[in-house]
């Protein structure tokens, strides 16, 4: 079976395939981070996933974006990632949004979902994915790199529900701050959304502990990793 592997494990077993064949997970954002997200929770077999991304591959995006390649160049990302997940898993179902996630659009997208993972990268995107899963009562997968470093953390899950806004309280100063430099080393995302796909399937199979009221944060210059009470 396709899934042998993982079932064999008592964390997950069949009943943890099943759920997680049920489970609905929205990613948005599939460039660095979502692009190794995806790709596990697709060959997990989560059996609805839904991409969201305005944006076309370009060459710079090929040095970290593994969903892509060099023929679909000038394409929309959430389109390729689709074909790409479908055909990584065909038994799962896979729904593209070619848009930016906006408070015209983001309810109703969020809605559809049991949870959002956060792939993208700014602030603006971030705040909204955060109150809006507030409003709905969905976890918040959150992830974000810079350079050789990543943090990971789940919001409003959990006894101690935190939200983005307890580790950045203060919106309008962060939306004033200038822009992170764009250097990063390709494997940076790699690993930081994988630790994000790990925590989606932690809470799907409830095994584990999740990160709901901690902040991870790991420097792969040193490989010096913590956690943070939030």
């Amino acid at each position: 079976m396709r899934y042998d592997r993982q079932i064999i494990l008592p964390e997950i077993g069949e009943e943890g395939q099943r759920k997680l064949q049920k489970a609905k997970v929205l990613i948005v954002g599939v460039g660095g981070l979502g692009s190794p997200i995806a790709l596990y929770l697709a060959g997990a077999g989560v059996g609805y996933i839904g991409l969201a991304d305005d944006d076309v591959v370009g060459i710079s995006n090929l040095q970290r974006q593994v969903l892509y390649s060099e023929k679909e160049l000038g394409k929309p990302k959430a389109v390729c990632a689709a074909e790409r997940l479908s055909a990584l898993n065909s038994e799962i179902k896979v729904a593209h949004y070619p848009t930016r996630l906006t408070e015209n659009n983001a309810r109703d997208i969020i809605r559809e979902y049991d949870m959002v993972v956060d792939g993208c990268d700014n602030f603006t995107t971030r705040y909204l994915i955060n109150d809006i899963c507030i409003e709905q009562g969905k976890p918040y997968i959150y992830g974000a790199i810079c350079g050789f470093e990543g943090q990971v953390s789940v919001f409003n899950y959990g006894s101690r529900k935190k939200s983005y806004r307890d580790l950045y309280p203060d919106e309008e100063e962060m939306k004033r701050m200038p822009p992170p430099p764009k250097g990063v080393m390709g494997i940076t995302p790699a690993v930081v959304g994988s630790i994000e796909a790990t925590e989606v399937l932690k809470i799907i199979c409830g095994f584990g502990n999740v990160l709901a009221d901690e902040l991870w944060t790991i420097d792969l210059r040193t490989l010096q990793s913590n956690k943070f009470s939030l």
